[in-house]
């Protein structure tokens, strides 16, 4: 009979055990979530508006660098028959669509950086001539410079629809994605909301500065070029020359032997971290997105 209540006490222990862990949960404060995966995401949106990619999702960042490692490991494994080699080299393939996504980010500021002050010229004009600002800022659509005339555009169609000037001037900023675009947006809704007169005073300052800015910044990125086409040469040298000789069967058996993944390993690491020193020390100060 003794035996019979062994496995009631059982039970009864562990609902009791159980029951207080419910309590103590209920009482013990809750950890932060994580906000690492939403924050990546909003980072890489960030950097595909900022490259022109508006209607491009992020998924299509992940898939192409899947595809971009899986197509690299399929040709150099057929090729050299080397696995090893053929992981290395895939993780430099999958860093090429960030690569390529970075360059067109520099390449589309660049780009805007010898067309803002154009943009403000008109906008002076506009205002001069006694237009309100948001149909001056609605007639950059159509006369203002080819590559900001898009979102302009887009912004004549908000006003128009009825949105608010501050939700309109908030969606530009949006679109035009760009450090320059945010200070000349944020200037524009200062004035507009505190009521200042001296908007064309105003216009003209920032037109110097944007021209004496872009005019400096190229002279940098200018020189900074060699530093950057440096560090690539000095990473690819190396694993075009471990391509070569994986091409050999005596160099692709070399490779498969604990010893020659080992040298590959400690050669990736080595290129990865020396390339990302490289170029943050070649790299000049970002360009900072005000409210972004």
């Amino acid at each position: 009979m003794t035996g019979a209540y062994v496995p009631h006490a059982a039970a009864l222990g562990l609902g009791l055990g159980l029951g207080l862990l419910l309590v103590l949960s209920s009482t013990t404060p809750r950890p932060a979530r994580s906000e690492n995966g939403p924050q990546n995401t909003r980072r890489i949106r960030r950097l595909l508006d900022e490259a022109g990619h508006h209607r491009l999702p992020v998924s299509a960042v992940f898939m192409s660098t899947i595809g971009c490692a899986a197509l690299a490991f399929i040709v150099v494994y057929a090729i050299t028959a080397a696995l090893p080699v053929g992981l290395c080299l895939a993780v430099f393939a999958g860093l090429v669509p960030w690569g390529t996504l970075r360059w067109q980010v520099g390449r589309r500021r660049r780009q805007l950086a010898e067309v803002w002050p154009d943009v403000i010229d008109h906008l002076r004009s506009a205002v001069r001539s006694g237009l309100a600002l948001p149909e001056g800022l609605t007639e950059l659509g159509s006369t203002g410079p080819e590559p900001l005339r898009e979102p302009f555009a887009e912004f004549g169609s908000d006003w128009r629809a009825g949105v608010p000037m501050g939700q309109s001037l908030d969606r530009l900023k949006v679109r035009l994605a760009d450090p320059v675009g945010d200070r000349i947006v944020l200037a524009l809704r200062m004035t507009r909301e505190l009521g200042g007169t001296d908007l064309g005073r105003l216009l003209d300052t920032l037109a110097d500065v944007l021209r004496e800015n872009a005019r400096t910044r190229s002279e940098l990125e200018a020189r900074q070029s060699w530093t950057v086409n440096g560090a690539k040469l000095a990473v690819a040298a190396p694993w075009i020359v471990v391509l070569l000789l994986s091409s050999r069967p005596e160099g692709a058996a070399a490779y498969h032997s604990v010893t020659g993944m080992a040298v590959l390993s400690a050669g990736l690491g080595v290129s990865l971290v020396c390339y990302y020193l490289m170029l943050r020390i070649g790299a000049l100060p970002p360009e900072e997105r005000v409210l972004a």
